[in-house]
């Protein structure tokens, strides 16, 4: 009996061991890309998400600027992706990007809208492995026609 003890606390030794010897957590960053039909600025109810839109994720040195992490992902049928990433970057500034549109008459970068800021470490308070990233966006050259009335009815909202 002492003996299946002694593997016992041995199987728990070795356990424990091996944990602390795993790498750093891993991230998930996701977020959505659309196309601004409206060329309101924001997402509306005219809003469409793009499918086979392809990002960036870069990471840089808070001092050096340079860049020390990089991955590009490409968006489902939703618009939307989803960037593994491994180790902590507290120390870095991290930030997704839009690289391309495939959509034909939406493929100009939305000034403002063009990259989105995300903070990939665990010392922050948050205990979830997935990072959200705000909307990403590429304006439509022409707004829809139907834009006018649309974006009429947010301005009553607003008064």
């Amino acid at each position: 009996m002492a003996r299946s003890q002694l593997l016992s606390v041995a199987a728990v030794l070795f356990l424990f061991s091996s944990a602390l010897g795993t790498p750093t957590p891993n991230f998930e960053v996701e977020g959505r890309v659309y196309c601004d039909t409206c060329r309101a600025g924001f997402e509306t109810s005219a809003t469409t998400y793009i499918k086979g839109s392809t990002v960036r994720l870069e990471c840089k040195d808070r001092a050096t600027h340079q860049l020390t992490y990089s991955i590009e992902g490409v968006t489902d049928a939703t618009g939307t992706y989803r960037l593994p990433v491994s180790d902590d970057r507290q120390h870095e500034i991290c930030e997704v990007v839009v690289v391309s549109s495939p959509e034909a008459g939406c493929g100009k970068a939305m000034l403002g809208r063009e990259r989105a800021r995300v903070l990939l470490t665990h010392n922050n308070g948050i205990v979830s492995n997935t990072r959200y990233a705000n909307a990403l966006a590429f304006l439509k050259d022409e707004p829809l026609p139907r834009c006018a009335e649309l974006l009429k009815l947010y301005k009553e909202k607003e008064e």
